[in-house]
């Protein structure tokens, strides 16, 4: 396996497959990489040589922001959000959605499982 950036990426796939396994790198990314290394996309990541890895390795550092780096910048960005106390930012440490959309019946993702709360009646409940 070749090891990109610190992380093997899979031989048996196309290279600008491969190189999506790279946090921060989408196919159109990989697709344009292989272009600027000019390197066939649809060759098999175990056939790049030595010297292909190490240009790519050289490119993505000068070039882009992948991996650590990239993850280390979302978080200040969202750490930003929450010290400034803006709206992003308070729904982050509530742990809501942020981008407007509807919790009363979904958002099951970002609040996690069902909370039960105690001692709410149904309908039915509250007639004598």
């Amino acid at each position: 396996m070749p090891r990109v950036q610190g992380v093997d990426i899979p031989n048996n796939k196309a290279a600008y497959i491969s190189l999506t396994y790279l946090y921060g790198i989408g196919q159109h990314t990989a697709i344009e990489i292989c272009r600027k290394l000019n390197v066939e996309p649809r060759t098999k990541a175990s056939d790049l040589s030595d010297d292909d890895i190490a240009h790519l390795n050289n490119l993505l550092d000068t070039e882009y922001v992948i991996e650590g780096q990239l993850r280390r910048q979302v978080q200040q960005n969202i750490s930003r959000l929450r010290e400034i106390q803006s709206y992003r930012g308070i729904r982050h440490r509530r742990g809501l959605p942020v981008r407007g959309q509807r919790t009363i019946t979904n958002a099951r993702t970002r609040k996690g499982i069902r909370k039960t709360v105690a001692g709410k009646k149904g309908v039915k409940d509250s007639k004598h």
